[in-house]
């Protein structure tokens, strides 16, 4: 077991060195010129599912934040003798939809194996994981606005731990196993990264690929989704240097300055001649840097072992080809969809950026995010117009409330009308602001229109009488102003076109306000 626990080292240690992505081209990083920094990360996601991993259909849910310590957890969780893992089909498939998104080999025979180590918050003393027959195998996930494609190694199944919390004041650590058994998927990719920022942008996407198909929400900040980040310098041509793992990062921003400081103190111990060892290693956020917490652990510390409980996990063509056949709209086909309808760069990076956020459900259940929404309201109307009071008018307001689009109370039969309303001249743009706003404060079901008529804002159709009154009205009561536009500066006609719209409030047009005025003052 020894000897082939060693051989798997030296496999693995050769598989870094082999692996890393030599046929790019150099580009100099003004950061640590005449180096090369590479960069290999393994994303922990927490799978999006009701029931955990092993712990049956009908034992522990999984938790979130809000559940008091210690409620959710089975006796198969708790490593009671005797308990056996039956496994979540539901796990099963989000791990296929993520494979076949990220472009990867769904394998038709994987297996389970036991990690050992001894932690309080592993009562069993070992993870059940697919270190050597993952569920898929060399995917790619394409940065796009980087042009760089990162290979995918291996995805893989495994268990979550449970948390420990340190009371220093009682000098006491608090287990609670609400996460132990919560299904995760390990996704490892190659060391094809050569900056902090492909870094970032490799997480941004990935993190927007499993929302879209479901399988995680990608919640850094809850920590549904964990980086551990593997780096290595060496001079540019040289071969690899040795890395180390920096461990449970947990924003994409931590994450970038940890590689950044992780790549300075190498190339330092570097320049002094001191080698660097291969070592795991934390991040302190507060004096940004990385500190030893200890020696690199590898295949013969964890002793894997096959998981004898749990038989070898068959997927047949049929079942993957069924899951292709359902499988939603990825991030990438999104962005050319919405770009092949005429909106620009930034109105789809804006309505993408708010989507990247949408709540994810249980199993699989797709969130409705600002895309669905922009698609249904755009439907049979103009796509530019949609967008802009979408992206300017309802985020802006929604933003002003300090709410998300997720507290948004528009409906898309309200929004849609509204447009309809200021695009067939009904009510003014200023006025349809109005009517938005009010739907925002008052959470009211009814149509704008409705609303429009209560609150006196349809645009006036008494062949122009009102709004000549309101125009001799504001020359009158700005006459400095008017006689300067009567001299010839025409410019000074926007402030009184400003007393008319307040009289109007807001249901005068402004250009036909405009043309009005010129033609009083000037005839």
């Amino acid at each position: 077991m020894l000897a082939h626990g060693r051989a798997r080292l030296i496999a693995r240690t050769s598989s870094w060195l082999r692996n890393v992505h030599t046929t790019r081209a150099h580009k100099e990083d003004t950061r640590w010129p005449g180096w090369q920094l590479v960069v290999g990360i393994e994303v922990h996601a927490q799978i999006k599912s009701k029931r955990k991993l092993f712990s049956g259909e009908h034992e522990a849910l999984t938790s979130d934040l809000s559940n008091a310590p210690n409620t959710h957890v089975s006796a198969f969780d708790a490593a009671f003798p005797g308990t056996l893992p039956r496994l979540n089909p539901i796990c099963v498939e989000l791990g296929v939809r993520t494979a076949i998104a990220l472009n990867a080999d769904v394998q038709h025979r994987s297996a389970f194996d036991r990690k050992h180590y001894f932690y309080a918050d592993l009562p069993s003393g070992y993870q059940i994981t697919q270190q050597y027959a993952p569920i898929a195998r060399n995917g790619r996930l394409v940065l796009e606005k980087d042009d760089v494609a990162v290979r995918i190694k291996q995805i893989q199944l495994e268990q979550d731990t449970g948390k420990s919390t340190f009371l220093p004041r009682n000098r006491l650590t608090a287990i609670d196993l609400n996460r132990a058994g919560t299904g995760l998927m390990e996704i490892v990719s190659e060391p094809d990264m050569r900056s902090p920022e492909e870094a970032g942008s490799y997480v941004r996407a990935l993190q927007a690929v499993l929302r879209s198909v479901g399988s995680s929400d990608g919640n850094m900040e809850q920590g549904s989704l964990r980086c551990d980040v593997n780096v290595s310098v060496n001079r540019v041509g040289g071969p690899p240097g040795t890395r180390c793992e920096i461990k449970n990062l947990n924003s994409v921003k931590n994450m970038m300055v940890a590689i950044t400081c992780e790549a300075f103190r190498q190339i330092a111990l570097l320049d002094q001649g001191i080698p660097v060892t291969q070592e795991t290693r934390g991040f302190d956020e507060e004096k940004a840097e990385t500190y030893s917490l200890r020696s690199k652990e590898d295949a013969p510390d964890y002793r894997y072992m096959p998981d004898p409980n749990i038989p070898p996990l068959l997927i047949d063509k049929g079942y993957i080809d069924a899951i292709r056949r359902k499988m939603p709209e990825l991030p990438t086909a999104t962005r050319a969809r919405l770009l092949d309808q005429g909106l620009s760069e930034r109105d789809v990076d804006v309505l993408m950026d708010v989507d990247s956020g949408r709540e994810v459900g249980f199993d699989g259940e797709l969130g409705r995010g600002a895309v669905a929404y922009f698609d249904q309201v755009s439907r049979g109307r103009d796509p530019k117009a949609a967008v802009n009071w979408i992206t300017h008018e309802l985020l802006g307001q929604l933003a002003f409330r300090n709410e998300t689009f997720t507290d948004n109370p528009i409906s898309v039969e309200q929004m849609g009308e509204l447009i309809d309303l200021v695009q067939n001249g009904k009510v003014t743009g200023t006025s349809g602001k109005t009517i938005l706003r009010h739907i925002l404060s008052t959470r009211t079901p009814d149509l704008p229109s409705t609303i429009a008529e209560e609150l006196q804002l349809l645009t006036v159709s008494d062949d122009g009488a009102s709004l000549e009154k309101w125009c001799r009205d504001a020359i009158a009561a700005l006459p400095e102003e008017a006689e300067v536009v009567r001299r010839g500066n025409v410019k000074v006609v926007n402030k009184i076109m400003g007393h008319v719209m307040k009289a109007s409030r807001g249901t005068a047009k402004a250009q036909d306000v405009r043309a009005m005025l010129l033609k009083l003052l000037q005839s």
